[in-house]
């Protein structure tokens, strides 16, 4: 259990309890009594209230209309929101616009500056399009979870990407690539990488990748990337930070 995971847990036993002591919960989380009154400071900070009493009977109690202030999404949970938001757009197909930009936005203004640093460098690598109407789309499956934060750290601190790939016959081959861009055709959704084995652009269906992992110790450089016409980056679609 991280941090974040631990800290949540506490919010939620104090949500279903009306009292806990600092022994309970450290025993719940699996943590320190240190650990577990630092974790109470931060929750603090961040816009919980959480009272306090001392002797018999006494222990810890959350505010039922208590919630969180601050934001504690990181850049891929954030990244994750805009890019459902821009598929959607590109497909034509998002009620409520306006107000999801503003929620957004709202989002993105509780962000910390290196996190804000950290999404526009992942927004430059999204691009967006329209699907040609003769793709096969009948065998599209499930995207694997762990996609979004390998490509964070991919892209962001230009690590090679290591992963399993199905082609379109089935065939499975392992790939080690340079990612450098991520491309949104809704349904499908593609990642663009620079394939040193074949020295040219490849692009992946995210939903045949499995397994992906970082290759430690690699790097590589940012390439321009000929997309064809039709394909325009979100930061310059109606997403651009401000």
């Amino acid at each position: 259990m991280n941090v974040r995971q631990r800290q949540d847990a506490i919010v939620r036993s104090l949500r279903r309890k009306s009292t806990s002591t600092i022994a309970e919960l450290a025993e719940e989380v699996g943590a320190s009594r240190r650990t577990v009154l630092r974790d109470i400071s931060t929750l603090r900070d961040e816009g919980f209230v959480i009272h306090s009493e001392s002797g018999p009977g006494g222990g810890l109690q959350l505010d039922p209309q208590s919630i969180q202030t601050t934001a504690r999404l990181s850049v891929a949970e954030v990244f994750a929101l805009l890019i459902s938001v821009a598929s959607m757009r590109a497909a034509g197909n998002l009620p409520f616009s306006e107000l999801a930009d503003v929620g957004l936005a709202k989002i993105e203004k509780a962000l910390p500056s290196d996190k804000i640093r950290g999404l526009r460098r992942f927004l430059d690598c999204l691009y967006v399009g329209k699907l040609a109407p003769q793709v096969d789309i009948s065998d599209m499956g499930e995207m694997d979870t762990t996609l979004l934060p390998a490509f964070e750290t991919a892209f962001l601190q230009q690590h090679c990407l290591r992963f399993q790939y199905r082609d379109a016959k089935g065939k499975v081959s392992h790939r080690e690539v340079e990612p450098q861009a991520m491309l949104i055709l809704p349904p499908l959704w593609y990642l663009v990488a620079w394939d040193p084995a074949r020295e040219d652009f490849r692009h992946f269906r995210m939903d045949r990748i499995s397994t992906p992992e970082i290759v430690e110790g690699s790097t590589f450089r940012r390439r321009y990337v000929p997309f064809e016409d039709g394909i325009t980056p979100v930061q310059s679609s109606g997403e651009k930070m401000q």
